[in-house]
This record gives structure tokens, sequence and C-alpha cells, in this order.
């Protein structure tokens, strides 16, 4: 499915930029090392993967990595796929370009853009083998619900990147989002849970445990991951 050029998009704006002081490692990330691992896109160009990455092969998109550490270990342990990250936080994207270059990593390149944008105007449709989220700000309080990046109409942009049989995999430590995740997913035409309806799934082996979640662990904090298959 494409999506209709002519349906208007709201602007979703479920981000925050924090801007804070770098280190110098952080720096040479975002500097020195940009132009191995960095993507610009060019205003209403289609990225070409098959350029931009070294290998040819399936593409999964993560969208608000925030320092990297989950990505990277998947980008290590998966090398047959290739990653791109979306994420604006410098300081996680620089530390997470400098972890890349240590482990000389081929299949990963990183955006530093608004994501729905990009989606919009940069990536092809029928050109991603998967999509993640997680851990996105769940804006607990209900007058900023609005704000969640987790909407129908986005659903419907990732629907049209996405390949038939890609995938679709959330997370997140907010009961109350992970309700919203799972209504806007199960309500959507494209999206089926690999599970039963309205059926939550164990973590899967390949998301690792992020120092964050083991600590909400350690506090008795629930985790929800959201698994679905993208039919179209």
């Amino acid at each position: 499915m494409s999506l209709d050029n002519n349906k208007t998009i709201r602007k979703i704006q479920s981000f925050v930029k924090r801007s804070g002081r770098l280190t110098e490692g952080q720096k040479y990330g975002l500097n020195d090392l940009w132009p191995k691992y960095g993507l610009d896109p060019i205003a209403d160009q289609i990225i070409d993967f098959q350029t931009v990455f070294e290998k040819c092969q399936a593409v999964i998109l993560e969208i608000g990595f925030g320092n990297g550490d989950s990505l990277l270990q998947m980008a290590i342990n998966e090398p047959e796929h290739n990653f791109l990250g979306i994420e604006v936080y410098e300081a996680g994207v620089g530390r997470l370009i400098n972890e890349a270059h240590k482990h000389n990593l081929t299949n990963l390149k990183i955006i530093k853009e608004d994501a729905v944008e990009i989606l919009k105007n940069n990536i092809a449709d029928d050109s991603l083998s998967g999509f993640q989220l997680y851990f996105a700000d769940p804006w607990h309080k209900k007058k900023h619900h609005k704000r969640r990046i987790v909407q129908a109409e986005f659903m419907d942009i990732i629907s049209s990147k996405l390949i038939n049989g890609g995938f679709v995999h959330m997370a997140t430590d907010w009961e109350n989002y992970a309700e919203h995740m799972m209504e806007v997913l199960e309500v959507h035409p494209h999206f089926k849970n690999t599970l039963s309806a309205h059926t939550y799934s164990l973590r899967p082996e390949r998301r690792p445990i992020t120092k964050f979640e083991r600590r909400g662990e350690r506090l008795g904090h629930g985790v929800w991951d959201l698994i679905f298959d993208c039919e179209k």
C-alpha cells in the first residue's frame, strides 16, 4: 500500500530535543566519524539503501534509540541485517557512532533528524523489513497523549514503508502506553499480532536488555513487548 499523497498527515511532535554538554568522545563521533556512519538526506530525495550500505540486505529501522546500547548490540549480533537508526539526542548519537566505530560495523547508519519527516520524504515505500520502537516517551499526562508517536496516522506511514511480511516491534515500561499501542495496532488493517488478540509478547532474545530496563526490573517495573506482522 502506498501512502495517499493527498491525505493530510497531522504533524506529530513526539520528542523534545535534549541539549547538554557533549564529551570529547561524543563530539568525535558527531564530527569526525559522521561521514562514515551519518546520513544527511536531501529534501524529497529517496535514500538508496543499496548505495549507503556496504551490503545489499534487509533494512530494519529503529526510531529514538536513546544512547544506542540495544541498537549497537543488535547490529553486532545480526550482521545479516542493515540497521538505520533515527535519533535527535546528540549525546546518544555521538556515543553510538563511537561504539560502532570501535566494532568496525558496516551495517549501521544514523540520521539525526525528525523521524516522521524522514519517513514521509526520504524512505521509499515497501523498503523496510522491520520497524523498532523501544521505550518511546509515554507522555503520561492525559493532555499530552496526542504527542505520543504511536498514532493511527503514524502507523499508516509505517505500514506503507514496510514490505509485506515485515514486522513491527515495540516495547514500553509504561502500561497505559502499552495498552494504547495495542489498541492502535490491533485496529489497523495491515498489522496482525503474532500471538492472539490483545496478547503481549515475551521479550525476544534478539532485543537486548538495557541498563535502564534492568534498573526498572529491580524496582518492580513491568515491560510490555508488542510484535506484529505487516500484511497488506
